[in-house]
């Protein structure tokens, strides 16, 4: 016999915000043992692929654009610096100020991490159909977009 004790009360386990919060705690554990499977993590990830997107930048600019804290940017720079994905050089405009741009290495370890990525996407949602994905993907943004709104924060870019 299952032990009570050990069950989660039917009285929340339907809701909407307890499945969500479940289901996060699996996709956030996937995509970390993914990419520390490539000695990475999700900031380097999120930073790499700011920079790709949207060129080099000042660490206060790829900050507000990657949604990375101010007290973890210095730090992830660091780590990708140092491994030579980025590189920093003074700005032209401001030599107090850096600019971070993306190196030939930086842009390997992206492709390796957006392909570490796609299996962890591929693993969390396999249950699914591919059509039933677009549909989740859908839904998830919807919600997202409006809490955003009502929160009065900025759309993160897709």
């Amino acid at each position: 016999m299952e032990n009570p004790s050990e069950k989660t009360p039917a009285r929340w386990e339907g809701l909407p915000s307890w499945l969500l919060t479940q289901t996060a705690g699996h996709a956030h554990r996937l995509v970390a043992g993914g990419f520390s499977s490539v000695d990475a993590r999700g900031y380097h990830y999120r930073l790499l692929a700011t920079l790709e997107d949207l060129g080099p930048a000042s660490q206060a600019t790829l900050g507000r654009r990657s949604g990375i804290h101010v007290s973890d940017m210095v730090a992830t720079i660091n780590e990708l610096a140092d491994r030579e994905l980025v590189e920093r050089a003074p700005d032209p405009s401001d030599r107090r100020r850096n600019i971070i741009s993306l190196t030939a290495a930086g842009e390997r370890q992206l492709r390796r991490l957006e392909q570490r990525l796609a299996e962890t996407q591929d693993e969390l949602l396999a249950p699914l159909s591919p059509e039933e994905r677009q549909r989740l993907t859908e839904l998830l943004s919807r919600l997202l977009d409006h809490h955003n709104r009502r929160a009065g924060t900025p759309e993160e870019p897709r």
